[in-house]
């Protein structure tokens, strides 16, 4: 009787762990996959492979058809593909026009031979700390789940005040904050008395600090079906009112890697645009999206 005890225990245990195994790997609740394999993210069905260093920029190559034919998909204008690893800052490019300050030939920019395809080279950089790059990930700033919204003012020249998100379990703070006019002038605090200062256009880089527990973060991530994006508005398409702009865009995804005990992300986001919206009346928000991951070690 007790060795038919420990047979079944062994059967059950056997089961649970193949299941286990069948489970689809997440990163905080991000599909993930190989280098080199294709999953199905924001209506396409898409693969990433051959990823290479050359010089201060990381390169991968993308393939993607929509999931179903004639079905809807994220527009190829807004993916946003960024570096996965132990990085000090998240390193993140859109799909579309994110290689225009690479000089290299033998690249062939992503873009969409066809409307039901995208194909292409992706360029993220300059990164120097290549040695901690594990892989990218790819998310869209549009795809927003219901009811995941949690939106802050973020008024130049404080920035954001120090905030506390129960949903997710991180907190964000203010690190810097510059003001510009659209011509690359850079504001004095003193000019909100100046009634002539915030006329035409402007910019606003704000450093923010990104923190909390992982095991937190995963836990409320897993609970919603995806990671939480950091969003500021208002924004322009690239080419933005600055380079800067361009290279810190207007949304990060909090994705550190998996191997850290806690979440510390710093990262440099712009808000542009009219100045009195862009500088005045902007607003951070955390919101929760889908995303994909592929690493190089599977």
């Amino acid at each position: 009787m007790r060795s038919l005890v420990a047979a079944l225990a062994v059967l059950v245990l056997t089961a649970s762990a193949c299941a286990a195994d069948d489970e689809p790997p997440n990163t905080y609740a991000a599909q993930a996959a190989a280098i080199g394999e294709s999953l199905a993210i924001l209506g396409w069905n898409m693969s990433v492979s051959n990823l290479r260093i050359e010089g201060e920029y990381v390169f991968v190559d993308i393939d993607a058809t929509p999931s179903q034919p004639g079905g809807a998909h994220a527009k190829p204008e807004d993916l946003r593909f960024g570096l996965y690893g132990a990085l000090a800052h998240p390193i993140e490019a859109n799909a579309i026009g994110g290689c225009r300050n690479v000089t290299d030939l033998a690249v062939q920019p992503v873009s969409t031979p066809a409307p039901d395809r995208l194909a292409g080279t992706v360029c993220l950089g300059p990164q120097r700390d290549q040695s901690q790059v594990r892989g990218v990930y790819v998310y869209s700033p549009r795809d927003r789940m219901a009811g995941t919204t949690n939106a802050h003012p973020a008024a130049y020249p404080v920035g954001l005040m120090p905030t506390r998100d129960t949903d997710t379990g991180l907190s964000v703070k203010t690190a810097s904050v510059d003001g510009f006019r659209a011509d690359g002038a850079l504001l004095d605090p003193r000019a909100l008395g100046d009634p002539g200062a915030f006329t035409g256009n402007g910019y606003m880089l704000l450093g923010l600090e990104i923190d909390g527990l992982a095991a937190q973060y995963s836990d409320e991530s897993i609970r919603r079906g995806g990671p939480t994006m950091v969003v500021v508005a208002p924004t322009l398409p690239a080419p933005g009112l600055s380079h800067a702009c361009d290279i810190y865009g207007a949304s990060v995804l909090v994705l550190p890697d998996s191997s850290r005990e806690g979440v510390k992300v710093r990262v440099s986001l712009c808000t542009q645009g009219e100045i009195n919206a862009a500088l005045l009346y902007p607003t951070v928000s955390l919101i929760g999206t889908h995303a994909a991951l592929w690493t190089t070690d599977g």
